[in-house]
Order: C-alpha cells, then structure tokens, then sequence
C-alpha cells in the first residue's frame, strides 16, 4: 500500500469511526467503547508504518497527496508528512486510544455522543498538522472548535458553560484576524508574484514589505499564541483544563496546545522571516515570562488540575524559546519539548481523572499520604513528575535541555538574531521552579498524613495499569533513545532556519548582511 493511501486512512478512520458509531442500536454504550478503541488502535498502528518509511534523509513532502480543490482561487487538496508533523502525528495517533480507554469509566452518559466527538476532534487536529495548504489547514484549523465547544460544555463540570464560551471566544477572535491576514497574503503573493495559491510552498516565497509582515505576523501570532497559549493570552487554559472532562484535558494538553507552536514553526516565522527576526528578542522575552509566571502560578494552586494547567503555559514557554533562538538544537528541542510535554502531562491529567474518579474532589488539601494507601498509582504518579521536572533519561530532559542550549547559543554565538544573556539565564531558573512547584505537589499528594477523601479507595487496576505503562514506556524511550525521533526533524529544523534567517522582503538585497545585526540590537 502506498503511503499516501495509508496516510489519508490514518487521517480518515476517525471520520469513518464517527459515522459507524451512529449505527450502533442505542443502550449498547460498551460495544461504542470498544469499536472506539479499535479504530484508534488501529489508526496508531497505520501511523507506525509511516513512521517506519519516512526518510529522514529526503527532503520536502512524504506520503503526499495533491489534488486540485478550487482552482479558480488557487486552492488545493495537500496533505503530507515531513520533519514538521511527523512527530506531532504519532503523538496524537499514540494518545487516542489512551484518551479513549481513560473515559471507559469516567464518562457514563451520552457515550455515543461523546466518543463521536472524539473521533471529530481526532480528525481535525491530525488534518491541521498534516494539511499543506493555507486554506485547507485553516478549516481544519476552525472545525476543531466543534468537538472541543461540546465536550467541554456536555461532559465539563459546573462551569462548563462559562469555560467553553471563554475558550470559543478566545480562539475564535484570534482566528479571525489570522483570517483576514490569510487573504491579504495571497492577494499580496498574487500582486507581486502573479500566482494565485494557498500552498505553503508558493507562500514562502511571497515577499511582502517590511512594514506589512508585521502587521500580518502579528495577526498569524494572536491566533497562534492564544492557543499555545503565551503569557498574557492564557486565561482561557486553567478554566477550560479544570472544567473539561479527563479525556478533554487530555486532549487539550497532550496535542490541542501543540497546533499553537506548530503553527508559529510552520506558518507564522517563516511566512515573514524579516519581521520576525526583529520581533525575536520580544518574543524571547514573552517565551521566559510564560515560563517563570506559569511556574509561579502552579506554585501557589490549591487545585491540582490547576497545577498542571499553569505547568503547561511554563512547559511550552520552552517550546517558543527555541523557535525563537533560531539555532537548530533549540529548534529540535522545542519539537522534542511539544512531544515530551503531551506524553507527560497528558498522562498527569489522566492520573488526576483516576483519582477523581474515586475520591471526587480535586481540592490538595484533601489528600495525603497516597504512597500508603494506592502505591501502584503512586510510583507512575511520581515517574511522571519527575519527567516533568525534566529527570535526565526521561523525555522531559531531552527537550528542555536542547532548548536552554539552543537560547545560549543565540545568545554567545548569535547568527540570525541574537537573545540577551539575562534571558537565557532567566529560562533556567524555569527549570528549577518547574522542580520546586512539581516536588511541593507530589510532596504533599502521596506523602505525609494519610488523608484520603472517601476512603477507603482500590488501588489501579489492569485497564488504568496499561494506559500508564504505556505511557512511561514512552516517556522513557524518547529520553534515551531521541536519536530516531530527532533524526526525522533535523532536515525540518534546518529548513526552518534557512527560512527564518534569509531576508525576503521587496529589497532583499538591500537588507541582506545588515538586518540580522540591526534586529540583534
């Protein structure tokens, strides 16, 4: 079978499942559970065999397909895989059947409903990651605001209503503008260039005055940086995180957040290179305050949902830093960053949805003294924390290693831009909060006092015990073993370097050699 069959299979089973799951006669919630699963199971495995053949060595699409959409304004169908979103696909193929099998229990009423959702929201974010065409990615783009809208305001707590319309009308105002700068682009690559298209390809070619980069990179940024989300743009997460079910923060965490920074690295910096290497200080700067004020809000929480919530706006503050840096290992750092940070705190959250399940309240106070009482839930719990603190051997130190040695880089050795020595060194004090906030909760949660509310509570048993087993496997082979993972992304974070630090504006030959060194200043 060729790839770019199996490719558009891997992108259409949840559509498929969505549809069948419509057949099954009312009441039989258990046979929609595991048709469910099913599909996802095998929707990861077809992702693995793409993974399997892609090259790391060939440049430009794999797997591809093109067909002509609309070609009166210059519209195609293009998907395809490179060192951009090959990771980013098997992170969201390998997270569905956990997120699927994590709601067995947790979700109990409206189950066809729901798990038509999640196959909804699976296609959607696989189809932005893999769309090659401005057009196609922005309705992919807009289309996952459905199933998110729905399963947090159905399945949510008790302000669910609150936070879904929040959380619709911050990404909703965000997308409007990076519409209008999406039509202004291709009017302006039809203006200069005379080519009308929405193809990626042809729209890193555009070049567009300094000034109106701005204006546009600014419009690309609101929209990506509300979904990252970036300090001060966050408000919406710890909202839609404490309302939405397990399986929504799940979703939210572990792929949602990451269509953020894959935009930024696939549309927004190299779509207009020369505005951005005069932002990037400011941006590095923004990056560093995301991190050091998501730490500082984790760190005085009550809620533990809250606390992985604010760790994530920390986490992909180091994501942004090395996209910004410019510099190939913050580049591969910060792809392996968004990776590592779907596998850990989407596993955190499914640990908090276990707990929840039992005791009922998500309050920190209320617990204590776990490691007695369920130690099997403890010692994942504790691995996962410690990836999250960025233990060495696990996948939560290969990222953000890579990414503080990518900011110093630019900032000692600056080529394209240059990042003041402060920030860099400010980064790291990311790292040690990151480890005081994180150790302070698994401190309080699992040691101590025994404080179990609703006690006595069963320990995990064998369907929660395989989704955490194969999440730490995870965690663990891309802390030690990250040569296979980065060797697919290294041609992509050269390219992405290549594209950012070339001048591309009308009077390219004027700019070129003096740019970079005025942005440095």
């Amino acid at each position: 079978m060729a790839d770019a069959t199996v490719l558009s299979l891997v992108l259409y089973l949840p559509l498929a499942g969505m549809l069948a799951i419509a057949a099954i006669p009312a009441g039989r919630d258990g046979a929609v559970r595991a048709f469910t699963l099913a599909v996802m199971v095998v929707q990861f495995l077809l992702s693995l065999v793409l993974y399997a053949h892609f090259d790391p060595a060939a440049p430009g699409l794999q797997a591809a397909t093109r067909l002509p959409w609309i070609p009166a304004w210059g519209v195609s169908y293009i998907i395809g895989l490179d060192g951009y979103n090959i990771l980013l696909v098997i992170l969201t193929t390998f997270l569905g059947p956990l997120v699927t099998a994590g709601a067995f229990s947790a979700v109990t009423k409206e189950v066809k409903l729901f798990y038509a959702m999640v196959f909804l929201i699976q296609f959607a974010m696989l189809g932005t990651f893999v769309a090659q065409d401005l057009f196609l990615f922005y309705l992919f783009w807009e289309a996952m605001l459905i199933p998110m809208f729905l399963i947090i305001g159905i399945w949510g707590g008790e302000r669910r209503i609150y936070a879904t319309i929040k959380f619709f009308l911050y990404t909703a105002f965000g997308s409007i503008l990076m519409l209008a700068a999406v039509i202004y682009l291709v009017w302006s690559l039809w203006s200069t260039a005379g080519i009308t298209s929405f193809a990626f390809a042809d729209l890193y070619k555009a070049r567009l005055p300094l000034e109106t980069q701005k204006w546009l990179l600014a419009a690309f940024a609101l929209s990506f940086a509300i979904k990252v989300p970036m300090v001060p743009f966050h408000t919406w997460l710890p909202d839609a995180h404490v309302e939405a079910p397990t399986a929504g923060s799940v979703i939210l965490a572990g792929v949602l957040l990451k269509m953020g920074t894959y935009g930024f690295m696939k549309l927004g910096f190299p779509l207009f290179p020369d505005a951005t290497r005069l932002a990037a200080p400011m941006l590095a700067m923004l990056s560093v305050l995301s991190i050091v004020y998501g730490a500082c809000l984790a760190l005085v929480q009550t809620d533990i949902k809250k606390i992985i919530a604010y760790s994530s706006i920390s986490h992909l503050g180091y994501v942004m830093l090395g996209l910004v840096s410019l510099d190939l290992l913050g580049i591969q750092g910060a792809i392996m960053q968004m990776v590592s940070h779907g596998l850990v705190a989407g596993g955190l959250f499914l640990m908090v949805g276990m707990i929840y399940e039992r005791c009922h309240t998500r309050e920190l106070a209320a617990y204590g003294g776990l490691a007695k009482v369920l130690p099997v839930y403890s010692v994942f719990f504790l691995i996962l924390t410690l990836a999250s603190v960025g233990l060495p051997t696990t996948s939560g130190f290969t990222g953000e290693f890579l990414v503080l040695l990518g900011a110093f880089n630019a900032a000692w050795k600056p080529a394209a831009v240059t990042i003041p020595v402060w920030v860099a060194g400010v980064a790291v004090t990311g790292v040690v909060l990151g480890a005081l906030y994180m150790l302070w909760f698994a401190q309080r949660f699992l040691f101590g006092a025994e404080r179990v509310p609703h006690g006595p509570v069963a320990d995990l048993n064998l369907r929660e015990k395989s989704i955490l087993v194969i999440l730490v496997a995870a965690v663990f082979w891309l802390g030690l073993f990250p040569d296979s993972a980065m060797k697919r992304t290294e041609l992509a974070a050269r390219e992405y370097q290549e594209l950012v630090a070339a001048p591309r504006t009308p009077a390219a030959t004027k700019l070129t050699g003096t740019l970079p060194a005025e942005a440095a200043r």
